[in-house]
């Protein structure tokens, strides 16, 4: 029997895309299941808290082979020429000993490979995971990855212009004119030069997250090509959508060409140069001999039509501008509207003017508000770039609003042209006109529009409208308790809950009894979730139906059943005052889409602030470690006094227990 120090030594990263539950229990798994797989193991894990235990030169040098357990990218550039198995972090957790063992067979990793992001290689079946679902959630993250990236762009270029123009424009009947060769002229060329890389980003970093860094370079160039109209005969470019139609299309048609087998002599040149040149010629001849030109046709259609209904009907052509305007926020769309909304000034009629500078900033004022209303529903990216949106639309940057569409575009960009169409119908109604060409409460401010107060009613009738179709979109869509995976809980007849010992600590031990006409199968997850933040609501530590949406939207996102009849639901919500964790022991297990098809009869749940540190991510990382043993599951199984569940869960260090009295 050979000793442990002479095993192979076999490197894991254990990582999932939300929370950080499955994440550390595939690494407890994985370092459990070394001595039945006959290897030594060294586990690095990426969750929220960052990456830890992350593995030296040395160990990287000595490894026999490396696991990739995870369901987000993994750079393994690391790695090259080490067999490398990658598969879905449930795998780490369900078949931890098989997994390490066949790594030590698979094939050796070129360092290019983007391990985690493939759904298929996530050990999951059609009938776990359907094709679709695969193929949306992929492009979900591909989406999310290209925004996130372009967000700083936005902020940065967008407040530079803001702050040029407000305080060293000046109004001219040509619009808001900085005089060249000063301080703010300057501002504003640095504003123009970051804003201009912004669909690039976009493009690229959606189109790298679909094919690893094969596909950046074709998607920063095929995204300057979506900005640049001149390249398929368009006066205007087709803005952050062509960004995103640029972006995919380059990362699938990379990832195409990499499936592609090679010579090995051939390998080292195939992603560097190949993939590169091909993928941006493919999706740039695409782009400019296919999609440009039907794109130019059909603005000059729809320019040549607002311009035969001047003066037929001043609500239907308010409407339509600002529908227009508020649709692609700087697209093509935007600015087809308005040139021929600025165009007019010069003829003497300033209307359709004043309808677009109303509607332009509703879209970017409207994702502040919006994100300020329901703060729990939106990530912290997104709230920031709500704040700037702010900013940017009292500037008349309807750009403001792209990081929120881009993100939940089924909500937010229908929502965006329902309260514009409003705001310019309103604005065409009152007579409002905008003598520069430009948009925006600073118009205003500045003296540029007649009918000052109209305007600014119109601009807040038009923000309301579009923030309540925006919420209820999600509502309905993403956001709604019982939405995705515990639908079921909220569309079927509310279950009965029985408290039979609710005792101190937070520790609260359920009984959960089906409704009269319902199956055990029928109550899930929900109703566990809101008994428990309804007892933490009881103490004055959040507020139950905001925490109970947070948590259900996460859920949705991804089971936090993980297995071993467990669960760990978090959400992090303004709606939490102190950061709390409240256990749930059931007396009747219920069905929650675990991993191991097991019913859980243990739940944690875990809420904090939205401003909380990463402490409540130690905590559930403790947790999640100490619920993959069997010892630590049958303690708290056992347990007959709360005290005894509160010695557990701080035995682990965990200090954030909520303090409840009965």
């Amino acid at each position: 029997m050979t000793s442990p120090e002479t095993r192979p030594l076999v490197l894991a990263i254990t990582a999932c895309p939300t929370g950080i539950a499955h994440t550390y229990m595939a690494a407890e798994n994985l370092e459990a299941a070394a001595d039945t797989a006959g290897v030594r193991v060294r586990v690095e894990t990426h969750g929220s808290i960052g990456v830890e235990n992350a593995f030296t030169v040395e160990e990287i040098r000595d490894a026999a082979a490396v696991v990739v357990a995870a369901d987000m990218k993994i750079d393994t550039a690391r790695f090259a020429g080490k067999p490398l198995v990658s598969t879905g972090v449930d795998e780490g957790i369900k078949k931890p000993a098989e997994l390490l063992r066949s790594a030590l067979d698979a094939p050796k990793s070129s360092g290019d490979d983007a391990a985690g992001v493939d759904g298929s290689s996530r050990g999951e079946t059609d009938g776990q995971r359907s094709w679709t679902r695969r193929f949306g959630d992929d492009l979900y993250r591909a989406l999310m990855n290209g925004v996130s990236h372009m967000i700083p762009f936005v902020v940065t270029g967008g407040l530079m212009l803001a702050v040029a123009l407000s305080l060293g424009g000046e109004p001219t009947a040509e619009g808001l004119v900085i005089p060249e060769g000063t301080f703010w002229d300057t501002l504003n060329q640095l504003g123009g030069l970051a804003f201009s890389l912004m669909v690039p980003v976009l493009s690229g970093y959606i189109a790298m997250a679909i094919a690893d860094r094969p596909g950046l370079a074709p998607g920063f160039v095929t995204g300057l090509v979506a900005v640049t109209g001149d390249l398929y005969g368009s006066e205007a470019d087709a803005g952050f959508l062509g960004g995103i139609v640029t972006g995919v299309l380059s990362g699938y048609v990379a990832l195409a060409i990499r499936k592609i087998p090679v010579h090995k002599y051939i390998q080292p040149i195939w992603p560097i140069i190949v993939i590169p040149v091909v993928t941006t010629l493919v999706v740039g001849g695409l782009f400019i001999y296919l999609l440009g030109k039907p794109i130019a046709t059909l603005f000059e259609v729809m320019t040549e039509s607002l311009e035969g209904m001047q003066g037929s009907s001043v609500l239907l052509l308010g409407a339509i501008i600002g529908a227009m305007i508020a649709f692609d926020m700087g697209g093509p769309l935007n600015k087809t509207a308005f040139l021929f909304a600025g165009g007019l000034i010069a003829t003497g009629n300033a209307a359709p003017m004043g309808m677009a500078a109303v509607a332009i900033a509703v879209p970017p004022i409207a994702a502040g508000v919006t994100t300020l209303l329901a703060r729990s529903r939106f990530n912290k990216a997104e709230r920031d770039a709500g704040v700037a949106g702010l900013f940017m639309g009292f500037f008349g940057i309807s750009e403001g609003a792209i990081p929120l569409a881009v993100a939940r575009p089924l909500q937010i960009i229908p929502a965006n042209v329902i309260g514009g169409a409003v705001a310019g119908a309103l604005a065409g109604m009152f007579g409002v006109k905008d003598n520069v060409m430009h948009g925006g409460p600073i118009v205003a401010v500045l003296g540029a529009v007649e009918g000052i107060a109209w305007f600014f009613l119109c601009l807040v009738i038009g923000i309301a409208v579009t923030s309540a179709v925006s919420l209820l979109l999600m509502a309905v869509t993403t956001g709604a308790p019982g939405a995705g995976k515990d639908a079921d809980a909220d569309t079927e007849p509310d279950a009965e809950l029985t408290s039979s010992d609710l005792i101190d600590a937070g520790t609260v031990v359920l009984d959960l009894v089906p409704a009269t006409g319902q199956t055990g199968e029928s109550t899930g997850a929900a109703a566990v979730i809101r008994a428990l933040a309804g007892q933490a609501e009881q103490q004055g530590r959040l507020a139950e139906t905001e925490v109970v949406d947070a948590a259900l939207a996460r859920e949705a996102q991804s089971t936090t059943a993980v297995g071993h009849g467990v669960a760990i639901p978090h959400a992090r919500s303004a709606a939490v005052s102190v950061p709390t964790l409240v256990f749930g022991r059931l007396q009747t297990p219920v069905e929650w889409d675990a991993p191991d098809g097991i019913p859980v009869d243990l739940v944690f749940l875990i809420a904090v602030p939205d401003d909380a540190g990463k402490q409540h991510l130690r905590v559930l990382a403790k947790l999640a470690r100490a619920l993959m043993k069997d010892e630590f599951r049958e303690a708290l199984r056992s347990a007959s006094a709360s005290e005894e569940v509160v010695g557990l869960v701080k035995g682990l260090g965990v200090d954030e227990v909520q303090g409840a009295t009965a």
